[in-house]
């Protein structure tokens, strides 16, 4: 493992106190936190390079070439860290951090299941050792399994790959236990892969929606440390008193964080101290009005004092997951990475630094983070065309949708010949991008009045199709293939509205910015056409996902997630 700052470096931050070299930053007269303390401390914070080298009562006996920064009458705050990031909604992780940085998070803790479905370990890590060049704090947790049913499982998820995963010293934790139902009906397998993640000093991250204090009390045994599913301040307790950490979710699916503070406060529990917070992988729109300040405003209004506000956001997150030596805490030895604000009241920072580098001065954006290089993700390329042959849905029962991610199943007993009425049933197609499969079967609760649609973001990477009118769904798989990936709606043969996801087929190659706009119109042209659930991208995510009930359509065909069986297999093209 290499150190973080070399021997040279670190004698050039000792030459900076012992007065033989200057610093390159002085924070002058600062009011900032000290995390440690839990008090509003007032101080001079040196810097130089990425790292704070002296926060105190001291001015440098030598400021040659220092820029010094009057901080009279801010606030200082550590950079804000996201501790549950999904960075492939959409946007990806280099897109995410730059439009984050502006609002004060300036560090990550990311899934790594879009990489290790896409990319061999090689690849993937030489992404991750491009992102650690940034001005920002890139860490990951790695997955134990694919949250879907997949011929390819074992090869894709070996022992081998994951350790190779949890040896990088960048990863942080193992999970997150989606497949846990598994652990506790005796899945060897995956209990080894917690142990090996364990053996090397990794977090567990759980995912335990509704689980009874049994089930935590059995997982918490089985080595989970934390959880990020609490919907109910009880639920919360009950985590908190089987020992568990604890992260309160404000998502675009899941916006529990403000009646979940407002129950805690109102309980007077004495538990900030052991707090975390997260967006949870929202979708691109949910962040128009922030991340983790978004998170840190919702604890200031439900009654949450600043100081524990801003601890959840950073310094909670740090000393649990053992890095508060370099995040989370302005102090002597931890990186440069700080929030100015106009005071504790709000979050959202004019000034950031982040490792040392001014992202935003004043208000402005001053720097952008460097593009990062994604040739290594294959290039979503068909070389098929759909004909009326696959479109035959002769399939008895179909997938209702219960909200955004939750399914069922039900009795479908419409006609299943050409052009579907306005009612909420559509034609549901999953099929691979060889070509070589798919799955046919309806869909509820979709929408009324969508004829075509066509997705190459999903769980798998798989296409999804839905829509009431063959002849509109095989134009939106065309425009789809045309584009080398992305979400496409058509009516009537024209193209209605369309995001582009050129990278894999997966992910828009632009700004957060011009991307929130995009999914707006696509969310938009969904609702006048029927859909009346509250996050499409979430749907089309979480069609594949078999860690929810109720019944999936998946590679392997349609699954039901409770009895754990394969309804129906995937046809042969």
């Amino acid at each position: 493992m290499d150190p973080v700052w070399k021997i040279t470096k670190i004698r050039q931050q000792l030459a900076v106190i012992d007065g033989k070299k200057a610093p390159d930053i002085v924070l002058k007269n600062a009011r900032y936190l000290h995390s440690m303390l839990k008090q509003w401390v007032v101080g001079n914070i040196w810097i130089l390079g990425d790292r704070i080298v002296y926060a105190g009562d001291r001015m440098p006996p030598l400021l040659e070439g220092t820029e010094i920064v009057d901080c009279t009458d801010k606030t200082i705050v550590p950079g804000y860290i996201e501790p549950h990031v999904h960075p492939f909604q959409l946007y990806h992780p280099q897109s995410f951090a730059d439009f984050c940085g502006q609002l004060g998070t300036t560090a990550f803790i990311s899934d790594n299941l879009s990489f290790v479905l896409s990319l061999t370990n090689k690849k993937a890590f030489s992404i991750l050792d491009h992102l650690k060049k940034l001005p920002f704090s890139f860490y990951w947790w790695t997955r134990f399994d694919s949250q879907t049913e997949m011929e390819q499982e074992e090869e894709i998820f070996s022992n081998t790959s994951i350790l190779e995963w949890l040896e990088r010293s960048d990863v942080l934790l193992g999970g997150e236990l989606t497949g846990w139902p598994k652990l506790l009906h005796g899945d060897d397998q995956m209990l080894y892969r917690m142990q090996m993640a364990k053996g090397l000093g990794k977090k567990i991250e759980g995912h335990f929606p509704g689980a009874s204090e049994r089930t935590l009390a059995r997982m918490k045994l089985l080595g989970a440390d934390g959880d990020h599913e609490a919907m109910t301040v009880e639920e919360v307790e009950r985590r908190i008193m089987q020992g568990y950490a604890v992260t309160l979710r404000h998502s675009s699916i899941r916006p529990d964080l403000p009646h979940l503070l407002k129950g805690i406060v109102e309980k007077e529990l004495p538990i900030f101290d052991h707090l975390m917070m997260t967006t949870d992988g929202s979708t691109p729109s949910f962040h128009e009005d922030g991340v983790m300040d978004k998170c840190i405003q919702v604890a200031l209004d439900a009654g949450v004092s600043p100081i524990d506000a801003y601890q959840m956001a950073s310094y909670n997150i740090a000393c649990y997951y053992n890095m508060s030596n370099l995040h989370g805490f302005i102090a002597t030895g931890r990186f440069a990475s700080l929030n100015i604000l106009q005071d504790e009241y709000h979050p959202v920072p004019e000034s950031v630094l982040s490792k040392g580098v001014w992202l935003k001065r004043n208000g402005k954006r001053v720097h952008n983070l460097a593009d990062v290089d994604y040739t290594a993700i294959p290039k979503f390329t068909l070389d098929f065309s759909l004909d009326s042959q696959d479109f035959q849905f002769s399939m008895p029962f179909g997938i209702e949708l219960v909200n955004d991610v939750i399914t069922k199943p039900y009795n479908s007993l419409i006609t299943r010949e050409g052009q579907l009425a306005n009612h909420d049933e559509c034609y549901l197609m999953l099929i691979n991008r060889q070509g070589s499969w798919h799955v046919n079967t309806m869909i509820k609760g979709f929408a009324t009045n969508v004829q075509g649609f066509a997705s190459s973001y999903s769980n798998t990477g798989d296409i999804i199709l839905i829509g009431k009118n063959k002849e509109d769904m095989i134009k939106a798989f065309e425009e789809m293939k045309a584009q080398q990936g992305g979400i496409v709606l058509v009516e009537k043969g024209e193209v209605i509205t369309t995001i582009p996801l050129t990278i894999g087929g997966l992910l828009y190659d632009g700004s957060v910015e011009t991307l929130m706009e995009k999914e707006k119109a696509l969310k938009q042209a969904l609702a006048e056409r029927g859909y009346q659930l509250g996050d499409a991208i979430y749907t089309l995510l979480f069609l594949q996902s078999t860690h929810l009930p109720y019944i999936r359509i998946t590679p392997k065909g349609i699954f039901d997630v409770m009895k754990n069986k394969l309804l129906l297999p995937a046809v042969m093209r």
